[in-house]
């Protein structure tokens, strides 16, 4: 973000290996749209310790899905969701664990990779739908993480607490370049999973001139968590993270677990 440096940056960054396979998924209930309030969790980092990406199950609840299960759930490269195509990252994941916060516990806002909240993600799956002949047209990062235990419940307590925390604003530090979020303001969350919640931030660009606009949403069904990041190299507020974007990759998570 933050002109087409930070578009740019992002998108050499990013990349995961699609393996089709079959997906045994919890069921997910249906909620009303706005912040989508879901259970406390509490207790240590639970990550791949307690089952983990293999599959076998915990004794504290189900396996979380690995990473071939998510990436079954997951939209694929060349897909196509109106105006926007689904394609994998070049290289390595977008927002990982070299973009932090300050204060830390702002650090679920920039990044859920792996140590940005005390629940650690078992397996990740990323993608990112934009409109390819737009240079500087929408971006939204797609990340289907899962988690053992009450991993995803308590990531989504950590969100909640940052959005309250830090709505003041905070700053993003990252490889290149610190960046300052002036407010964080919460969004319209979409009816889906067993929660759900958005935001929407207003962020200086590099030079300190410019105000700039991302929206963050994310769903939680069972023990995973399905994340939207919608950026644009510009000025312009697009009013969140594109629907049509949120509900084919929900489609698709619904259907694997059909499967």
């Amino acid at each position: 973000m933050f002109g087409a440096t930070r578009s740019r940056l992002r998108r050499v960054r990013h990349g995961v290996t699609a393996v089709a396979v079959g997906l045994v998924l919890l069921g997910a209930s249906a909620c009303s749209s706005g912040d989508q309030q879901g259970d406390d969790a509490d207790g240590k980092n639970t990550g791949a310790r307690n089952g983990g990406a293999t599959g076998k199950p915990s004794a504290a609840g189900p396996a979380p899905l690995t990473k071939e299960q998510l990436t079954a759930a997951s939209l694929t490269d060349g897909e196509k969701i109106g105006r926007y195509t689904v394609s994998d990252y070049a290289l390595g994941a977008p927002l990982g664990e070299d973009y932090t916060a300050e204060p830390a516990v702002c650090q679920p806002l920039v990044s859920l990779a792996p140590g940005a909240t005390a629940f650690d993600p078992a397996a990740e799956v990323h993608r990112k739908a934009d409109v390819p002949d737009e240079m500087l047209g929408l971006t939204v990062s797609v990340q289907l993480r899962s988690y053992a235990a009450q991993g995803a419940t308590g990531v989504l307590k950590a969100l909640r607490t940052a959005g309250k925390e830090c709505a003041g604003g905070f700053t993003e530090d990252r490889a290149l370049a610190r960046a300052k979020y002036l407010r964080v303001e919460p969004a319209e969350a979409p009816g889906l999973g067993d929660e759900a919640t958005a935001y929407r931030f207003t962020i200086l660009d590099v030079k300190g001139t410019l105000k700039l606009y991302e929206y963050l949403t994310v769903v939680r069904s069972g023990s995973t968590t399905l994340s939207f990041r919608a950026e644009i190299p510009g000025t312009e507020d697009v009013g969140g993270v594109p629907d049509e974007i949120v509900r084919a990759q929900w489609q698709k998570f619904q259907a694997a677990a059909k499967a």
